[in-house]
């Protein structure tokens, strides 16, 4: 029986799959997170894991990968350093790059083992090694013994200090993960792990582990995934992704059932430039604590109670009022929690009374209020994936999942005009539920700079051809393209008999598009050609069996806070609720790993994939 595990911040989700039915699971993340998918495994029939981690994002932000030198060509040792004109915020001058994880000391323009001393890992990075690999693999069996990363392997594509940045990110990472995955093989004994990638698509935990770089968006892609299936099943064109778990809150736009993969992007302040889906996160969930500044004003996260102590109300010893706690003091969320715990309202009132003292206001006013200023964050973070990309939130859906995903939805979707909101099945643990779903993936790259159709088919092909090698699927391809003497590429799909000048035309349109101008009498020019190559996935949507009635739909009402005074709204069982329901605001939707919040005036009706939508 296949299981898909997805580790959070505060809970780890498990999904598994036996041809007809999903079991589910959520449990308490442990400190190690393979002690949590040891525990939920267990009892459940031998069949392969599928997994979602964040071992590689803890490793990194934690500050706690491999001692690591970095070995490049003469001139170019600070070049992490120096890294690029940019900012990390224009205008504020005390903010700084993260220090790089290389030190001064080990930077180095030869293999030089005498200067290695208590040095666990390697990078090599030479210039020119995205066009010939030899010299640095020279350089790698010179250092037998060390544990290398090639850059002609992790990213090779030009822009030596992106690369560089990759490499190094990569040795960086690479021994925790592979120290992580290995003791999670044998400890699950005959059961295969494949892991998510940052890329939405499943690797070998053998391949995850040699490029440890690829796996450090893990966490959030299973839900991105599992969105872009439903998208499709319910033919939405433009949706946003909205993740909610106890510690961040996860963002993506998914156009035509598609996550927008980026190839380049920052985690932690370090450029990786490896396929990622376009996710953005912000340290805002549940477990997020309410703080006060030293200007009065009211702050929600980035820090969290995350999974012990927890919030308050779930009885772990948690003191410091969080978002959970918000809810719980609002009456938004019943008295039965996913994981076995049982709601502790009074714990969530006494937390949050000293911050309202600090505020000068009622327990009830602050509750609002962390309400309030978390949905602030989360709509920023909605407006950075949609109005920041040129993409109007108002033709869009805004799927609503994680544990606390749907008690905040309709607010934001609301602030945004947004088409509506969906929930979908099993949203508590539908991250796990879209590692099924997930296909397994490589990618492959090469620059290429070319200003004319001279060889580009053929390059296609070989790309896609040394992709399969790894894997064995069907391959599709995508061209970055500038205008001549632009600093910055726009990837195009293509497909290689399409020849070079629809490749132009509709690399004018996406230009166009996507910042508003194009310049038709401008050369062009394709910088790099990649393939992706997917296999099958564990499950496919129209797989999923169809929503069945089950149990008493109405549970009774309870008095719930709003921002116009206390309203008394219906209590009702998700899973009783039959295809056609509608339910009318103020109302929650209770269900057995998360809660649905319906505000005044708004309306819900169940749809025949299971799925709540949800207008006003």
């Amino acid at each position: 029986m296949p299981v898909g595990v997805d580790v959070g911040g505060t809970f780890t989700d498990l999904v598994a799959w036996d041809g007809a039915t999903l079991r589910t699971a959520k449990l308490p993340t442990t400190d190690n997170q393979a002690d949590a998918v040891i525990i939920g495994v267990a009892g459940l029939p031998e069949g392969d894991v599928v997994h979602g981690t964040t071992v590689a994002t803890n490793a990194l932000l934690e500050r706690t990968g491999a001692r690591v030198a970095l070995i490049t060509d003469p001139g170019l040792e600070d070049l992490i350093e120096i890294g690029r004109q940019d900012r990390p915020s224009l205008y504020d001058s005390f903010a700084d790059r993260p220090e790089p994880l290389v030190p001064r000391s080990l930077r180095l323009s030869k293999p030089d083992r005498s200067a290695l001393q208590g040095v666990e890992a390697v990078a090599v990075v030479l210039k020119d090694a995205y066009r010939d690999p030899t010299r640095e693999r020279r350089i790698a069996a010179e250092l037998s013994g060390y544990d290398v990363s090639l850059s002609s392997e992790v990213s090779p594509e030009f822009r030596e200090f992106e690369r560089a940045s990759t490499t190094v990110l990569n040795a960086y990472l690479r021994q925790r993960v592979a120290s992580y995955l290995s003791n999670l093989e044998a400890r699950l004994g005959p059961r295969t792990v494949s892991v998510m990638q940052s890329s939405g698509g499943l690797a070998p935990a053998g391949k995850a582990a040699h490029q440890a770089v690829s796996i450090l968006l893990s966490g959030p892609a299973g839900g991105v995934m599992a969105a872009a299936a439903l998208a499709a099943a319910l033919g939405h064109r433009r949706v946003i992704s909205f993740d909610m778990g106890g510690t961040s809150t996860d963002v993506c736009r998914i156009e035509e059932a598609t996550p927008q993969v980026a190839h380049r992007r920052k985690v932690g302040g370090y450029p990786c430039s490896v396929p990622a889906v376009g996710v953005h996160t912000i340290g805002a969930g549940g477990g997020s604590i309410a703080w006060v500044d030293s200007g009065g004003a009211l702050r929600v996260g980035p820090r969290s109670a995350g999974a012990r102590p927890g919030p308050a109300c779930y009885g772990g010893g948690g003191k410091e009022p969080t978002v959970t706690d918000a809810n719980a003091v609002m009456s938004r969320i019943g008295d039965e929690l996913a994981g076995g715990l049982r709601l502790d309202r009074p714990a969530a009132m006494v937390a949050i009374a000293p911050l309202a003292e600090q505020l000068g206001i009622a327990p009830t006013l602050a509750a609002l209020g962390i309400a309030k200023v978390v949905e602030a964050h989360m709509e920023g973070a909605i407006r950075v994936v949609s109005v920041e990309e040129g993409a109007d939130p108002r033709q869009a859906h805004l799927y609503a999942f994680g544990g606390a995903g749907a008690l905040h939805a309709t607010s934001l979707a609301r602030r945004l005009e947004m088409l509506s909101v969906i929930v979908p099945p099993l949203p508590g643990v539908f991250a796990a539920l879209g590692l099924l779903l997930s296909p397994p993936r490589h990618d492959r790259a090469r620059t290429v700079l070319l200003d004319r159709d001279v060889g580009l088919e053929g390059v296609c092909r070989q790309v896609a051809d040394e992709a399969r090698r790894v894997l064995a699927g069907t391959a599709v391809w995508s061209v970055d393209v500038r205008y001549r003497g632009q600093s910055h590429e726009t990837s195009v799909d293509y497909a290689p008999a399409e020849g070079w000048a629809m490749l132009v035309d509709r690399f004018h349109e996406t230009h166009r598009r996507r910042f508003g101008f194009a310049r038709p009498e401008a050369p062009v020019e394709v910088v790099t050609v990649r393939a992706t190559v997917t296999g099958q996935p564990v499950l496919r949507w129209s797989e999923l069996p169809e929503h069945t009635p089950v149990g008493v739909a109405r549970l009774g009402s309870r008095t719930m806070l709003t921002a116009d005074g206390q309203v008394t709204g219906e209590r009702w069982w998700r899973p009783a609720l039959p295809v056609g329901a509608e339910v009318m605001g103020p109302a929650v939707i209770e269900e057995p790993t998360a809660t649905c919040y319906l505000g005044p005036a708004e309306r819900l009706v169940v749809h025949p994939s299971g799925a709540l939508e949800i207008t006003w």
